[in-house]
């Protein structure tokens, strides 16, 4: 018999149509002889399923769906949102209480990774990686430019402590350009995290766990035309051109693939995350700089190009995630 797989999408954040393209992708790679998946479209208005051209409202209170009459309730649910609610530990806190298996980390591992700052405070812990230096600053409190300057050198990235995409990030060269980049920034979370800038190639991976089994993805290495990874870089063809698996030699991705299965182990993460690192110009060395626990998955993202040339089909990758899902939820 079928399982009911509920398909969540949308979100409140403006990762919004990046999360449609990434459950579209996924929609199509489900199992339809396994599977009955219903898309989920989560808004700040309602979650409403489509069918036959009518909205239908999914009943919160035990998250079903009535539909010709017939109740359905859902084996499990694949996350498919980036950001908040999705991606911050808040839908994850509902579907554990109703006690719904889902695909992505707990509500407490993704409310932590969600927050950049913390959660570079916890992996610089671990000892496995470094970590570059950084301020972080919260709406309503006071902060100091020479303070900032004090602790950090130029040049800067600037970015939302809570936000994907790299909406909201700057690149920060000189002192006059750091207000106008934090005030950039205060915009779109109330609490902003300032880095160091380590120069050196951006270098990004997928771990993810299932039948016991911890694996990594092949690496991608991220050239981007513009001065980073920006929000145009990563959606906009041609801006950026993305080397799957990534051209290094075999010693950096051993060190890559160990430490960034490390901190999935010690960060208590489940189902396919992506971690981003930059391996440091000059030295070697890697330095973390967020995990994503809901990563993009549209046809071309970077989750699929890692899944294709590890020499899997997406149709059994997102199978194999699910069947884990829920024979760790018996």
């Amino acid at each position: 018999m079928n399982k009911n797989i509920a398909l969540l999408a949308g979100g409140y954040s403006g990762e919004y149509v990046i999360s449609i393209k990434t459950a579209e992708t996924i929609e199509k790679n489900l199992d339809a002889s396994r599977y009955n998946v219903y898309k989920i479209i989560v808004t700040k208005e309602g979650w409403c399923h489509e069918h036959n051209g009518q909205r239908l409202n999914v009943d919160r209170n035990d998250f079903s769906l009535t539909i010709d009459g017939k109740k359905i309730n859902f084996d499990c649910v694949f996350i498919a949102i980036h950001g908040t609610p999705g991606e911050d530990g808040r839908i994850q806190g509902y579907l554990d209480m109703l006690q719904i298996p889902y695909t992505t980390c707990n509500s407490i591992v993704s409310a932590l990774t969600f927050n950049k700052s913390y959660c570079n405070k916890v992996v610089r812990s671990f000892n496995v990686v470094n970590i570059a230096n950084a301020v972080h600053l919260i709406k309503g409190e006071p902060f100091s430019m020479g303070a900032i300057l004090d602790q950090l050198k130029l040049p800067l990235f600037v970015k939302p402590n809570e936000s994907g995409s790299s909406l909201g990030v700057s690149k920060v060269k000189d002192v006059g350009g750091l207000l106008p980049a934090i005030e950039k920034a205060f915009k779109e979370d109330d609490q902003v995290l300032i880095e160091e800038f380590i120069e050196g190639r951006e270098l990004t991976i997928g771990v993810y766990r299932t039948n016991g089994y911890l694996r990594a993805l092949p690496a991608t290495e991220i050239i981007s035309k513009n001065e980073f990874f920006d929000y145009e870089a990563k959606y906009t063809p041609g801006v950026t051109r993305e080397v799957t698996p990534a051209e290094i030699d075999n010693t950096t991705r051993e060190q890559l693939e160990n430490k960034a299965m490390h901190i999935y182990r010690h960060l208590n993460c489940r189902g396919v995350v992506r971690m981003d690192f930059i391996l440091q110009k000059g030295t070697g060395k890697l330095f973390f700089l967020e995990v994503n626990t809901m990563p993009g998955q549209s046809e071309n993202s970077i989750v699929p190009q890692q899944v294709r040339a590890a020499g899997l089909h997406l149709k059994d990758f997102y199978g194999e995630l699910l069947e884990d899902c829920m024979n760790n939820n018996k």
